[in-house]
Parts: C-alpha cells; sequence; structure tokens
C-alpha cells in the first residue's frame, strides 16, 4: 500500500493546488499500480513553518518561494 509524502512550505500553495496535487499524483500512482490499488493509495502533505526550512543554509519563507515562482530574486 503506497503512502507519497509532499513537504511544503506553509502559505505556498492553495488550499485548491494541494488538492489538484493529491489529484494528478494519486492518477500517477494509478498508472503505474493499476486501478485496484487506489483505494489504498494514499498522499499525505506536511507543511513546514517559513523559516523552518532550508536549502544550502539559505532559511525559505512562502514570500521567497513565490517571488522564485515569478522568476524574481527574493
Amino acid at each position: 500500500m503506497p503512502l507519497v509524502t509532499i513537504d511544503l512550505i506553509e502559505d505556498v500553495f492553495t488550499p485548491d493546488q494541494k488538492a489538484d496535487l493529491i489529484d494528478k499524483v494519486t492518477e500517477a500512482m494509478i498508472a503505474v499500480e493499476g486501478e485496484n490499488m487506489r483505494q489504498v493509495t494514499w498522499v499525505k502533505i506536511n507543511e513546514v513553518k517559513g523559516g523552518d526550512w532550508a536549502i544550502g543554509g539559505q532559511k525559505l519563507s512562502a514570500k521567497e518561494v513565490h517571488a522564485l515562482a515569478a522568476g524574481k530574486a527574493a
């Protein structure tokens, strides 16, 4: 029974975007494992507070991630 965990910085994605992530990741798993596994395929989203997530020692907040997504320096 697969469990897919998605870790995100809090307030980066809207509730609709998170629902879309869950739907699309579930569909990707079903494409590999088969329809009979749908009922036992879990997708879980963990949200981490901004500043509690860092890459290369650089702490990230939702504001900085939004700036990156917009193609701007944070």
